[in-house]
């Protein structure tokens, strides 16, 4: 056997055991998007925390090691990109599967993305309950997603998360403090402040002065009508914002725990 074979076959071992993960899931995208241009299928990616992250666990556990997920495979390539804090990844990986987080501007694990063959991004998703035939069921309406309409509006979505954070990163800083002391007046000059300076309008303003609702929280505990009243305060600012349901589903929620809190009291 020619020896240029033999080493053939070594590189190609060599370059399974870096790109394969778990069975079935490879741990390089640039391999995925080979093996997706020939087999026309899409690409599944799964950042996670394999070793640490509870819901990464919990959706591993109950949906991607469940037989009946193979049924994914027929429509995506599976990659994992892996931030694991007990095993040591090697450190081309792990160069690899940083750059890759900082490319997609991943906040938090587990971030599923389906990609093109190409490698575009069209829809984003996280652990959902219900198990693999629900999570099937949920992929196969992503699949849908795979528009340049639909790639277009997750990129301006993606865009709005991204600079949403930095944002609120900022803030936090200059908040951070203040809660700690339970300074109301001082956060509430501060956040009103930091909209001004830096101009923030639109949607991004509002979802800023979701902060408010935060500041009070923290600043009076357990004052539920002062929370209900400066949620009350931001809804009135936010008509036609996706902020409304969110708003809405917390004052729900915060009055039910009041009145849960004044049942108790009258026993």
């Amino acid at each position: 056997m020619p020896r240029c074979f033999l080493a053939l076959v070594a590189l190609c071992l060599s370059f399974v055991s870096l790109s394969a993960g778990e069975e079935g899931w490879l741990t390089d995208l640039e391999t995925a998007k080979k093996v997706a241009q020939a087999e026309k299928k899409d690409i599944l990616v799964d950042f996670t925390g394999s070793d640490w992250c509870g819901w990464c666990i919990r959706l591993k556990k109950e949906v991607f090691d469940q037989p009946q997920f193979a049924e994914a495979s027929k429509y995506f390539v599976l990659v994992e990109i892996d931030f694991p804090r007990s095993k040591t990844l090697a450190p081309e990986l792990k160069a690899k599967n940083d750059a890759l987080a900082k490319k997609y501007n991943i906040q938090g694990f587990p971030t599923i993305l389906l990609l093109d063959a190409q490698g575009e991004v069209y829809a984003q998703t996280g652990y959902q309950a219900g198990g693999p035939e629900s999570y099937l069921k949920h992929l196969a309406q992503l699949r849908r997603q795979n528009t340049a309409e639909g790639k277009q509006a997750l990129a301006a979505r993606l865009e709005f998360e991204a600079k949403e954070h930095a944002l609120t990163d900022a803030l936090s800083a200059q908040l951070d403090p203040l809660l700690e002391k339970k300074d109301l007046a001082g956060a509430e000059v501060v956040l009103a402040k930091f909209i001004k300076d830096r101009n923030v309008t639109g949607e991004l303003r509002l979802s800023l002065l979701k902060a408010r609702v935060q500041i009070v929280a923290m600043c009076k505990p357990g004052d539920h009508e002062a929370v209900i009243k400066v949620i009350d305060e931001v809804l009135a600012e936010s008509k036609d914002s996706s902020t409304l349901e969110e708003l809405k589903e917390l004052r729900v929620r915060v009055v039910a725990v009041r009145d849960e809190a004044l049942k108790s009291k009258t026993k």
